[in-house]
């Protein structure tokens, strides 16, 4: 909804204020309030919030290297951050999601793994770097609760016809090619029923980025002064992709570009953009793919079974192997893969079959070689290469890899259009805005 009570939101904003003096004054001790600085439906972000998320991306601005923007440029543009979160959290719970504490011991085991320390000790290391830990593990939940909503909302609901797969096959040949791309991109979103004043005064803002960017200025600086992006902090970078891989608009910029320039200013649904092309590789594209014949022993991790206890399993089950029992034996022993029943074949494999964890210790493999133990979100691996081969991609390969680039495309428009029209429903009331 738009609109709020007055009175009830009068009431939130008291109850807030009462709240924040409570937990820091001493009896009869005069203390200031905590402020707020902005109202998400019926909830309230305060300066305590603010203060905490900036001195946070201080810190990561810090260790990247990036140098700072304006402390008052990055504050708005943090808050609209905090703003984004709590809309998406707050529809999140009002449509039934959660993430119970078992699913969220998981979820923190495996990082803790990813960081070879059991829970415990990532436990006191967290405490140890002044995290409290029940904030860290809301801030986890959070972070899932958000990953879910936007699977259920966004990804589940994107649906690319045989149409659009032939028509990008057609389009492909005639481009042939297959350079890659770096690009970094700013967004200032705009509201779905923006006014032509609310335009006006973004555009003007997209256009002193813009000449700021081809004043030479840091473009990591500017995607933290400037962009609307979850990827802001991160300098608003995609990585390498091939054009097919980005969402439709960028692609056609980043075409017209030389390493080093910048887009004009752009302008879609969701805002405006700038993009700016880092760097082009590579060439054309090749016309057979490497497969890989692979076996695999899978143990889960679970509330049961701890990743030290996965791992300590399947070490023992290597030097078995390593030692001269068959592998296939073994996984049919202890394997909790479906391929368990067949020795842990997976059959011929092709590039993204797997997950990248997977596949980058497999890529890492001669034929006949046993992996180390490898990590991925299914739990603990062992590995075996079979052998490989060069295949030419198949017609249904081709139209595989086609609908998976297509999505590629399509997602960050969907989501950032999903998200601007969450945003329009929210009642939200920037106050630092207003100031």
């Amino acid at each position: 909804m738009k609109t709020m009570n007055s009175f009830l939101r009068r009431l939130i904003l008291s109850l807030c204020c009462l709240a924040a003096v409570s937990a820091s004054a001493a009896p009869g001790e005069p203390v200031e309030a905590d402020r707020i600085v902005a109202v998400v439906g019926s909830e309230v972000i305060t300066g305590y919030d603010l203060r905490t998320r900036l001195d946070a991306a201080l810190r990561q601005l810090q260790k990247q290297g990036t140098p700072l923007p304006p402390q008052d440029v990055l504050e708005r543009q943090l808050l609209e951050r905090l703003i984004m979160e709590r809309v998406q959290l707050q529809y999140a719970r009002e449509s039934g999601m959660r993430v119970d504490d078992v699913q969220l011991d998981q979820a923190i085991g495996r990082i803790a793994a990813n960081n070879k320390m059991s829970p415990q000790m990532f436990r006191l290391a967290l405490e140890g770097d002044g995290i409290p830990y029940a904030a860290f593990r809301e801030e986890i939940r959070n972070e899932m609760l958000m990953v879910r909503l936007r699977e259920r909302e966004v990804d589940g609901k994107l649906v690319i016809s045989d149409s659009e797969i032939d028509n990008y096959l057609a389009e492909q040949k005639v481009a042939g090619g297959g350079e890659e791309y770096q690009i970094a991109h700013i967004l200032l979103r705009a509201p779905e029923s923006a006014s032509p004043e609310q335009l006006k005064k973004l555009r003007l803002r997209g256009e002193e980025a813009l000449k700021r960017a081809r004043a030479g200025e840091n473009f990591s600086v500017l995607t933290a002064a400037y962009s609307d992006a979850q990827d802001a902090l991160q300098g608003g970078s995609f990585g390498w992709r091939t054009l097919d891989r980005l969402p439709a608009l960028y692609a056609e910029a980043a075409a017209a570009l030389k390493a080093g320039e910048t887009s004009e200013l752009l302008r879609s649904a969701a805002g405006f953009h700038i993009v700016k092309l880092v760097a082009k590789r590579g060439g054309a594209a090749p016309a057979s793919v490497r497969q890989t014949r692979a076996r695999h022993i899978l143990v889960r991790i679970n509330e049961v079974v701890s990743a030290d206890d996965a791992r300590h399993k399947l070490e023992l089950v290597r030097e078995r192997i390593v030692n001269g029992v068959d592998f296939a034996e073994q996984a049919r022993l202890y394997s909790q893969d479906g391929s368990g029943p067949k020795g842990g074949e997976l059959g011929w494999l092709n590039p993204g079959d797997t997950v990248q964890e997977f596949e980058r210790a497999m890529d890492a493999l001669a034929p006949g070689e046993v992996s180390p133990i490898v990590q991925s979100p299914f739990g603990m691996h062992l590995i075996q290469v079979m052998e490989r081969r060069e295949r030419d991609v198949s017609d249904e390969r081709q139209r595989m890899n086609a609908r998976q680039t297509l999505r590629e495309r399509k997602l960050d428009e969907s989501y950032q259009d999903w998200l601007r029209q969450l945003r329009d429903r929210t009642y939200v009331e920037n106050r630092l805005e207003e100031r």
